[in-house]
């Protein structure tokens, strides 16, 4: 997701169509034969890489599809160099990603980009969201690699400010809610 904080909440400017870019690297390296995270691996392979593949890029409005990337790099396994296609892939993957993000901080004015997520500690997606923020004069950050990658604290961190603000649930109603947006929620604590 591509998001900024305005007016108490966080307003998605862009999101996955299908799969998330984490998943997508996932399964491509899986399928190459490489061991669970596979996104280190990946940009490991990239890095000797030296044909660019054509493959997919998918940019709707402000929204990503990464399925048919993944689909046509998987489609290609046998006929190109493994390095070459995982250069490839993350190419179109970040590209797309550094477009809307782009986008996103033309449109709001923001003056800082913050990368967050597993995906987050690869250097070349780093690279052009920095390239991407120094052209519109924002600050760019990266969450440190050890919190890059656990969700869980994520999600014990921000339950803990939910309570310090006031926002509680109780048992009865504390289901898990898959459908339920970033966008739907109010923070009170920003």
């Amino acid at each position: 997701m591509v998001t900024a904080f305005d007016e108490g909440r966080y307003r998605v400017f862009g999101e996955t169509l299908d799969i998330a870019i984490g998943n997508m690297l996932d399964v491509f390296a899986r399928a190459i034969g490489l061991q669970h995270p596979g996104g280190a691996k990946i940009e490991s392979l990239s890095k000797e890489g030296k044909n660019y593949i054509p493959l997919p890029y998918t940019v709707k409005g402000m929204d990503l599809s990464f399925s048919g990337l993944l689909t046509a790099a998987l489609n290609k396994i046998k006929e190109c160099r493994v390095e070459d296609l995982c250069y490839s892939l993350q190419e179109v993957a970040f590209s797309m990603l550094a477009e809307v993000t782009e986008r996103a901080v033309a449109h709001t004015g923001k003056k800082e980009v913050l990368l967050t997520g597993g995906v987050g500690r690869n250097k070349r997606l780093q690279e052009m969201l920095r390239a991407i923020s120094s052209e519109h004069e924002a600050n760019f950050y990266v969450v440190p690699q050890d919190l890059a990658g656990d969700n869980g604290a994520m999600i014990a961190w921000t339950g803990i400010l939910a309570y310090k603000f006031g926002q509680t649930i109780t048992v009865e109603e504390s289901l898990v809610r898959p459908k339920w947006r970033l966008d739907e929620v109010d923070i009170p604590w920003i």
